[in-house]
């Protein structure tokens, strides 16, 4: 597929892969850019565009959770508690999402990547909010609550190849969990969805693996330095930009549908 793909594709691909790395750690929502640069500047068909996006978070989402492993978050016991939970849902979940993917059709696809976009910009809205104070964790949510949230986070990300973070940390902080924690306990359900999902993408002939680690690599890069930048930099003027190019990309998604 790469030898096929025009040098200005590539080129794309590699930057939207690098800045959707950085919005990941820096802005929040990230990894959805990925699959919907695949969706819209390439020929892969539904399928192959959710399974080589997810094969390219499964290095983004060691990387991350590595981050959270030595930060101390993962060290906290109700954080690897809903870790847990979260990881056990997502093998529930994401194979029923793999089946979804390899079944749905170039526009059934565009439109769900169209809401899962829009969900995500919502989602950073809502943690800006978190953030500036408007909205305070409560108590953290009980395991039938993060279990039943798990279970559709993944079968989502497995159905479009998006990073379960996407969803997940907006969704928890909705439910009561303090911020840093979400982020924690999302990245380890980010890299069992991506694996499972992969495998199950693969097993259908449904991933590019040049492709993967063409995108994997910029990504992974970026993750690294958009921590950077958001140590260094204030990025909350950037966070609100994101919000309305997502809000966009979701009207772009839904209207070529």
């Amino acid at each position: 597929m790469i030898a096929a793909l025009p040098l200005g594709v590539a080129a794309a691909l590699l930057l939207i892969a690098l800045f959707a790395g950085i919005g990941t750690t820096a802005l929040g929502p990230g990894g959805v850019l990925t699959t919907v640069g695949l969706f819209t500047l390439t020929d892969l068909p539904a399928a192959s565009v959710a399974g080589t996006a997810i094969a390219a978070q499964i290095a983004t989402g060691l990387v991350a959770t590595g981050a959270c492993v030595r930060s101390g978050h993962l060290r906290q016991a109700p954080t690897r508690r809903t870790a847990a939970v979260f990881a056990a849902a997502a093998a529930v979940g994401t194979p029923v999402g793999v089946v979804l993917g390899t079944r749905v059709d170039q526009r059934g696809f565009g439109l769900v990547l169209a809401a899962v976009t829009l969900a995500a910009a919502l989602g950073l809205a809502h943690r800006l909010r978190v953030d500036a104070g408007g909205l305070r964790a409560t108590a953290p949510p009980g395991p039938a609550a993060v279990g039943a949230l798990g279970v559709t986070v993944a079968v989502v990300s497995g159905t479009v190849g998006v990073g379960g973070p996407l969803l997940a940390v907006p969704l928890l902080i909705a439910l009561g969990a303090p911020m840093l924690p979400a982020v924690a306990a999302a990245q380890v359900q980010s890299v069992v969805i991506a694996l499972i999902a992969t495998g199950g993408y693969a097993l259908g002939g449904d991933v590019d693996w040049a492709l993967a680690v063409l995108i994997a690599v910029p990504q992974t890069a970026g993750v690294l330095l958009g921590w950077r930048i958001a140590r260094a930099a204030p990025t909350r003027p950037l966070q609100y930009a994101l919000v309305l190019a997502l809000i966009a990309v979701a009207g772009y998604l839904a209207a070529t549908a």
